[in-house]
């Protein structure tokens, strides 16, 4: 039977995998959630599931969500590849079709400060706001494949202000150039998960992204004991970025994108 959890048992629940299951703890910590769970005789959760615009599921019998993955308006399935699996097993024949399937992305995480960048990163101010906005929209469309700015300009430019405002956007720019810019998706005292890596397309193949993410990391680490994000497996480039950098395989998650 699903329950709805407290706070205590998510964070327990989300201690056990802190990298896998970062954007859960994240959004609990911050009340912003919504969440089902099932849980054993003791009251400790097996398996989770954020339902909103983006389902994620984590845990063991990821199909019991299917109910209230039916009755949202999900944009998005993603999480713990063998969690999504078992999700979408139960609940992918009364739902439209994804317009794209991902599985197989390599999570990566990193846990010791790698060499300095030398580059001039920093964080982001409101002076940057003008300029994110279509940079951090161009990452969404070659990372989602929907222009935002389409879809609901006036939420994406609201979301581009708050992650500035948070605290969760970095930037490394030359005039009007992008050279490196990165914004947290999810913030716990664990780990921070990075999102959107992009570097303007003129700027693409002079290391920008390998020295700025190392200086990115090199200041995260200061903060929390991990750095994590996920990539497609065919992102070739990213992936060499993030290896290069001294990042190592931790995971594997599924993405269903309608």
């Amino acid at each position: 039977m699903l329950v709805q959890p407290r706070l205590d048992q998510i964070l327990d629940f989300c201690a056990e995998e802190p990298i896998e299951r970062v954007f859960l703890e994240d959004v609990a910590r911050r009340g912003v959630g919504r969440f089902s769970a099932l849980q054993d005789g003791d009251a400790r959760l097996t398996a989770l599931c954020h339902v909103g615009a983006n389902v994620v599921p984590s845990g063991r019998g990821c199909g019991a969500f299917a109910e209230p993955t039916r009755r949202g308006q999900a944009r998005m399935i993603i999480g713990d590849e063998g969690a999504v699996d078992e999700l979408w097993a139960a609940v992918g024949r009364e739902l439209p079709r994804p317009r794209d399937d991902r599985p197989g992305q390599p999570v990566y995480v990193l846990d010791e400060p790698p060499e300095p960048g030398g580059t001039e990163l920093r964080q982001a101010t409101p002076d940057d706001f003008e300029l994110l906005v279509p940079a951090c929209a161009a990452a969404h469309r070659e990372e989602i494949g929907i222009d935002p700015l389409q879809r609901d300009a006036e939420g994406f430019r609201w979301r581009t202000r708050a992650q500035i405002d948070e605290g969760r956007s970095w930037i490394w720019r030359d005039g009007d150039t992008i050279l490196f810019k990165a914004e947290a998706s999810a913030w716990t005292p664990a780990a921070v998960q990075l999102q959107q890596v992009w570097v303007d397309p003129e700027a693409r193949n002079q290391d920008n992204a390998k020295r700025a993410l190392r200086d990115l990391c090199r200041l995260l680490l200061e903060r929390v004991p991990n750095v994590c994000l996920f990539v497609r497996p065919e992102n070739a480039p990213a992936i060499r970025v993030y290896e290069g950098i001294g990042m190592r395989r931790a995971g594997t998650y599924r993405s269903l994108i309608f």
